[in-house]
């Protein structure tokens, strides 16, 4: 039988006349659906063996085969939620069916319930799977023009030293802890909360945060400051495994009611826990650290990423502009003599 139920799919299985046998799934509980689907492949087959066409992929191989490829990535579970969502639009679709128009169209309902940065997410991975399909796999000829929306470009929001202070006072210990822990390193949120003791050096005053744990998927030397050194030593003895923990147990979730409170006592609006690394980065910048070595110090890949913080170094960059004045007035002065 060329359809089969198992739980609430339907798999397809048949033999192409060259004797390949073919078994998928359908991805589908409608029957009708999944006949349709079995009949597209096999007529597909059908054509390639008897009039020696290339075959015709579908979406759902390409995806699939995608998938089984980038494992590895951190963002892995996240491309197979996007695929999911993708497949009631593309599913037994072939990938030369998937034209500019269509996927546009799919981008734009993305579009009317998100932001255009997470809209935008969506169509980069379809894009990324069709140049795999063109240029990799040679399943289609050349993958379709697919363009992202425009992001509003994001205001940097950071807190002031008096802003902090009043939040810290107002959090829990343990949130405090890691707050002033991020403000003090510019960790983010998630090598904070993961921070093992087998990762600290207090003697040395370093940390390090491995490869797999860092978004850029390079490993992080941390400098412990007196500030992250004190807030380290309270946490000694507490467990034996993790830095910050609440009653015995690792903290995975920080914004929590407490945290949200803490933010509303202290009058703080439109702040995110990230935005710990935003103040901790503009800091920096205000007391005149160059942006080369805050990007090395907060594991940006990018100069790019740490631009962002240029325009809160005014007096630092009216200092290299002086620079100009001395080679004119001794230009001038050269000439003069």
């Amino acid at each position: 039988m060329s359809l089969k139920r198992r739980g609430n799919t339907w798999h397809i299985d048949f033999v192409t006349p060259s004797g390949e046998r073919i078994r998928c799934a359908a991805g589908t509980a409608d029957k009708t659906q999944a006949q349709e689907l079995h009949d597209k492949l096999k007529a597909e087959s059908w054509r390639v063996v008897k009039l020696g066409e290339k075959p015709r992929r579908t979406w759902d191989e390409a995806a699939y085969k995608w998938l089984m490829e980038t494992q590895h990535k951190k963002s892995h579970q996240q491309d197979v939620s996007q695929v999911r969502w993708l497949q009631q639009f593309f599913r037994g679709m072939f990938l030369d069916e998937l034209s500019r128009d269509v996927i546009a169209k799919v981008g734009e309902l993305k579009l009317s319930k998100t932001t255009p940065a997470t809209s935008n997410r969506l169509l980069a991975l379809i894009r990324s799977i069709m140049r795999r399909a063109a240029l990799d796999w040679e399943w289609i000829d050349k993958p379709p023009l697919i363009k992202l929306y425009r992001e509003p470009k994001r205001r940097v929001r950071y807190l002031t030293a008096e802003q902090a202070q009043a939040l810290l006072q107002e959090l829990p210990d343990h949130l405090a802890d890691m707050v002033r822990f991020s403000l003090a390193t510019g960790l983010r949120r998630a090598n904070v909360t993961k921070l093992e003791w087998s990762q600290v050096d207090i003697a040395r005053h370093v940390a390090w945060i491995h490869g797999d744990q860092a978004k850029a998927g390079k490993p992080i030397h941390v400098t412990l400051n007196v500030t992250a050194l004190d807030v380290l030593t309270k946490q000694i003895g507490k467990h034996s495994r993790w830095v910050f923990t609440f009653r015995g147990n690792p903290i995975t979730q920080v914004t929590t009611k407490a945290w949200y409170k803490a933010l509303e006592r202290a009058g703080i609006e439109n702040f995110r826990w990230h935005d710990l690394r935003h103040t901790w980065a503009s800091w920096l910048t205000q007391k005149g650290v160059p942006l080369n070595v805050i990007q090395e110090m907060g594991a940006w890949e990018s100069a790019e990423m740490v631009r962002r913080y240029a325009h809160l170094a005014p007096e630092q960059f009216a200092q290299h502009s002086k620079v100009i004045d001395d080679v004119l007035n001794g230009t001038n002065m050269a000439q003069q003599k």
